[in-house]
């Protein structure tokens, strides 16, 4: 009777050892992964948009029982597109120690002050919906990004613009702050490379939609074009701002916009409006990854529509889930984030990407987008000559 009394106590210390030893966010029958996003204020679109495509991946892997007999779930924190409140939120997160790393972070800003945060207590960080390059460096051993940098996305701007329109003048409206910052310096050395310089520029405040001074400056020089870095609401008051002067220039703008977001907010005025994107179709259902989107999207919320940026949380929600299956039935924070590094090529659904040591992105591929006059979008060709 001692020697069961002391077995069992032995075996309960045991378990009492091993769930303290136990990674954050693992446990016997889930997987818990965290999200610090904007869900409120004029960026919400795009973290409910993450939100929801990386739950339509979860779900349909929990369909299938999950990743190693786990459930994988998902919880979502509101930063409001606030830098301070995001990191903030970073910090708590893993203070509470039940989240086993963060998906979908929504912006260049937040991501600055976030993202230090993250690395710093090793908390994997992937699949942040921004561009920006400081998150691919080599030396982020915790980031892993899915798409193409802003410097791509403006490059294929200027190419279609002044090598394939002939454009000489063009001018842009960013947001004040690093996210649209970056975009103004990837445009200005797009135009370098062209012996060229801007026109114009002009910017406004991060979440508020103050833009009519910048417009009525950038009225006045009469650009071809104005290219666009911000967020949906403010750029589509500029738009309809603009359109109502009779101020016609082309207007392009970048994928952290949310195309979705931005069509619904113009409604008419959209017509014609060009956008630059990261990820495929998300109308293509020939390409597999994004038939099965569909599928995971419809048995998510019936109600759903697929997009631009619901897409780009699926294949976010689809990468984690690989890394997490390659890293074994009891997944560390370390062994997942070796797991992506020793991906190298692979095909999600016939859509390829590529990981590597030094090389913490996957995709690389930026292509042109017009809304139609029914709000929906159309490809641009390359060699389009509208």
């Amino acid at each position: 009777m001692i020697l069961h009394r002391l077995l069992a106590v032995l075996a309960a210390l045991f378990l009492a050892a091993r769930a303290v030893m136990a990674e954050p966010g693992v446990l016997p029958d889930r997987v818990i992964f965290g999200q610090v996003a904007a869900l409120s204020g004029p960026a919400a679109a795009l973290g409910t948009g993450m939100r929801e495509g990386m739950l339509a991946a979860f779900g349909e892997a929990n369909r299938e029982g999950g990743v190693h007999g786990r459930r994988i779930e998902l919880e979502s924190h509101d930063d409001g597109y606030e830098p301070g409140r995001s990191a903030e939120t970073v910090r708590q997160v893993i203070a509470e120690g039940r989240t086993f790393g963060l998906l979908g972070s929504v912006g260049t800003p937040t991501a600055a002050a976030s993202q230090p945060v993250a690395t710093a207590a090793g908390m994997p960080y992937i699949g942040p919906f921004t561009g920006a390059g400081f998150l691919r460096g080599a030396a982020l051993d915790n980031v892993i990004n899915l798409r193409a940098s802003y410097g791509a996305e403006t490059e294929a701007w200027i190419a279609h613009l002044v090598d394939r329109l002939g454009m000489k003048k063009i001018a842009i409206l960013y947001q004040d702050d690093g996210f649209g910052r970056v975009g103004l310096a990837g445009v200005r050395a797009a135009l370098a490379r062209r012996d060229m310089t801007l026109a114009g520029q002009g910017a406004y405040v991060r979440n508020t939609t103050a833009v009519k001074a910048a417009l009525l400056e950038l009225r006045q020089l009469r650009p071809q074009a104005v290219v666009m870095v911000g967020a949906y609401a403010p750029i589509a008051k500029f738009i309809q701002v603009s359109r109502s002067l009779k101020f016609s220039p082309m207007f392009v703008t970048i994928s952290f916009v949310g195309s979705d977001a931005l069509a619904a907010a113009l409604g008419p005025d959209g017509e014609g409006v060009i956008i630059s994107q990261v990820v495929p179709f998300p109308w293509d259902e020939s390409l597999p990854v994004v038939a099965s989107y569909h599928a995971a999207l419809a048995a998510h919320d019936a109600q759903s529509t697929p997009g631009f940026v619901t897409l780009e949380g699926y294949l976010v929600g689809r990468l984690a889930l690989l890394a997490l299956e390659r890293a074994g039935p009891e997944p560390t924070r370390a062994g997942f984030l070796a797991a992506f590094r020793a991906l190298g090529d692979i095909d999600l659904g016939g859509l390829g990407m590529r990981f590597g040591p030094g090389d913490n992105q996957g995709l690389e591929e930026v292509f042109l987008t017009r809304i139609t006059g029914e709000g929906g979008f159309e490809a641009i060709s390359v060699g389009s000559g509208s």
